[in-house]
């Protein structure tokens, strides 16, 4: 028999998932050198077996509603900096191909390899793709700005960000102002009730 968790639409699965895995309460200091109430580690919850593909769908959800799936303004690829972003962008690449609307995925080093390929950008090519860059969270967009710039430098065509859950403390504002494209999130602070 299934549980009402289990039944209940992938958004309303993943705030409880979210809540249940990755707040953690308490007096933090974020890597943006901020402090907070709390910290979320979403990590818990993009390499979790049950929420992981409800990351998958529920950013892919978003994507639709953007009209980033289908037609002219469909993305090619989706990925973001190493770590946070690694595993959303594969939830959302397998995601993608069981729902019929394939993406890739890709992966951007903090800086270059020195050996081998010397890539930044790893994956397939991205060179003239239409792409969106990624972070599971972001307090100050600065992780996401840091893509963006690479995924650029690489040739491809950043159409806009996306969070799984914004801290809403100035991403959004500086993300669209620095990088000029649309910052999308999934997930704010308040649908947690930790606003």
């Amino acid at each position: 028999m299934e549980t009402m968790t289990e039944t209940a639409e992938p958004r309303a699965r993943l705030l409880s998932l979210i809540d249940e895995l990755a707040v953690v309460r308490g007096r933090v200091t974020l890597a943006s050198g901020l402090e907070a109430d709390y910290y979320l580690d979403l990590r818990r919850v993009t390499l979790e077996h049950r929420s992981a593909p409800l990351v998958g769908e529920v950013v892919l959800d978003l994507l639709g509603e953007q009209g980033l799936l289908h037609g002219d303004g469909a993305v090619d690829a989706i990925g973001g900096l190493t770590m946070g972003a690694d595993p959303v962008a594969t939830a959302v690449m397998h995601r993608s191909s069981a729902r019929g609307t394939p993406l890739d995925a890709f992966v951007v080093r903090k800086a270059a390899k020195q050996y081998g390929m010397g890539r930044r950008v790893e994956g397939p090519s991205v060179e003239g793709r239409r792409v969106v860059a990624l972070e599971d969270t972001s307090t100050t967009g600065g992780s996401v700005l840091e893509a963006v710039e690479a995924l650029r430098e690489a040739g491809a065509i950043v159409v806009a960000v996306v969070v799984v859950v914004d801290r809403d403390t100035g991403a959004k504002e500086r993300v669209e102002a620095e990088a000029g494209v649309p910052y999308l999130a999934a997930i704010s602070i308040r649908d947690l009730g930790l606003d």
